[in-house]
């Protein structure tokens, strides 16, 4: 296929039996703060509030007689499921949802409000996918890939014809796009290149998912190990053939952003549009915010695709707690002060009008004191100039900003210290979250180590975070090697992080 190719198609497309012409909203308020014009292309507000709807229609809508009669299936722990579902039911067809048990009920219960059959299986989406795949071959479905469909593709392409409709400019113009498995982006790119090769298109992802970008620079596809499971929309270890294909050929620049950016981009869409998005929905806003600030780009039109708003709402507590970081408008600090009256008052003086945003400490029986502490900032480079003043001032500081672990478990355990807890070595695990999940993760974890300490939380997503210490004596090292990799869950050695054993030692 190419760009032509992609045209044709699209054109031909049968998305509006189901899907919507979604506006394209200004934000004045990011605009005005990065100095273009930037526009939001809200595919989040489709009927199943994602673009996915229009790669899925198009599939279904093209199919036999026979293939009808038969019913489809897709694999999806996300939009692509509501997709299909929303699908089948506007044009009659029997549908087969096979869904992650991990998969928030949110979307296992709008894919079944639209009349589909839903089984969950296993933890991931790769035990969904071969599961659905088994079932395809015995029932006689009729698969419909999320994203690696040439039909599929050209659906998802329908959004960069309404682009060029509805955003009449004279000067650049840059359309950024978030890239999971490829289907958005490459239908995009092929659309954008084949009637207006003067756009730009810069594609956007996680950092700890960019299968797409990671290919693009080997010139093959790359099977990731592992991906990240913040921003679930996109993540997926290999992107299609199709796709990786076409978005070689034809996306201009890349974009890599982290959960802290991601987070701020929510908060940036929701105060300019009163919107909330989910993490996949806000990626290519957080990208344009990156290109602009590296590139410097100024005085022109920058579109970014929202392309969905499934979110749970559990999830937004952790959102808010990292928008700030995000936006590089809080630094996260332990500071060591003297441990006596008074100390707390002079740190605060010093601080000055900066507002805190958190403040944690515990007594501990020593000369010196660690304090954990969120101090709000006007504009990015204040951070570090607020670090300098401190140990200009003889405190001994460690900017924990980018600390994920700090961020994720220390600040909810600051005082915490055990002296008693000898030959304490301590790892971050990630678990499948659903019902029994804990209690299952920690029968894994029963041996003949004393657990020292231990940390969950839940965030409202897929996946679930522990912190976990085991007093491990010096000769025992092998062994416990043998069980941390019988566990099954992938462990992290965090014994030397400096948040840990600055405040939890």
């Amino acid at each position: 296929m190419d760009a032509m190719d992609v045209l044709r198609l699209a054109l031909t497309s049968k998305v509006y039996g189901a899907a919507i012409e979604t506006p394209v909203s200004e934000t004045p308020s990011l605009s005005a703060r990065l100095g273009n014009r930037v526009l939001l292309k809200r595919e989040d507000l489709q009927p199943i509030f994602s673009f996915k709807l229009r790669g899925a229609y198009n599939k279904m809508a093209q199919l036999t007689p026979e293939e009808r009669a038969r019913g489809v299936i897709c694999a999806s722990a996300g939009n692509h499921a509501q997709g299909v579902a929303f699908a089948a039911q506007r044009l009659g067809v029997r549908s087969v949802i096979v869904m992650p048990a991990t998969t928030p009920e949110i979307k296992v219960g709008a894919c079944r409000a639209r009349g589909a059959e839903v089984v969950l299986f296993g933890d991931s989406f790769s035990d969904a996918e071969a599961h659905a795949f088994a079932l395809q071959r015995e029932r006689g479905l009729t698969f419909v890939h999320p994203y690696d469909d040439p039909l599929v593709l050209a659906g998802q392409g329908t959004v960069a014809l309404e682009v060029l409709r509805q955003v009449e400019v004279d000067g650049p113009l840059t359309v950024f796009v978030p890239v999971g498995g490829g289907g958005l982006i490459a239908g995009v790119a092929g659309v954008l290149k084949a009637l207006r090769p003067d756009v730009r298109v810069v594609g956007v992802e996680p950092e700890d998912s960019d299968a797409m970008f990671q290919s693009v620079q080997a010139g093959e596809r790359v099977r990731l190990d592992t991906v990240g499971i913040f921003v679930d929309g996109v993540a997926v270890k290999q992107v299609g053939a199709f796709t990786f294909d076409l978005t070689r050929r034809y996306v201009d620049d890349w974009v890599r952003v982290n959960t802290d950016e991601v987070c701020a981009a929510i908060k940036d869409v929701f105060d300019d549009t009163r919107a909330v998005m989910e993490p996949a929905g806000a990626l290519a806003v957080a990208g344009l915010k990156k290109y602009v600030a590296e590139l410097g780009v100024q005085g022109e039109t920058l579109v970014a695709l929202t392309c969905g708003a499934n979110v749970n709402f559990d999830r937004l507590r952790h959102v808010a707690e990292r928008a700030e970081v995000g936006e590089q408008r809080e630094a996260i600090l332990a500071v060591t002060i003297p441990e006596r009256p008074g100390a707390f008052r002079e740190f605060i003086e010093v601080v000055g009008a900066r507002a805190i945003t958190e403040f944690n400490y515990r007594f501990a029986p020593r000369s010196q004191a660690q304090i954990f502490v969120g101090v709000q900032l006007a504009r990015a480079g204040q951070r570090a100039e607020l670090v300098a003043e401190l140990v200009g001032l003889g405190y001994a500081v460690a900017d924990l900003t980018e600390d994920e672990l700090a961020k994720v478990h220390v600040r909810h355990m600051v005082g915490g210290r055990a002296p008693e807890a000898t030959d304490e070595r301590v790892y971050s695990f990630t678990f499948p979250e659903r019902p029994g999940a804990l209690l299952e993760f920690l029968t894994h974890l029963h041996g003949r180590w004393n657990i020292s300490l231990f940390h969950y939380r839940n965030h409202g997503s897929a996946h679930g975070r522990v912190l976990a210490g085991f007093q491990v004596p010096p000769g025992d090292g092998a062994a416990f090697a043998a069980f941390l990799a019988g566990v099954g869950y992938p462990a992290v050695d965090m014994t030397a992080n400096p948040a840990y054993r600055l405040f939890l030692t």
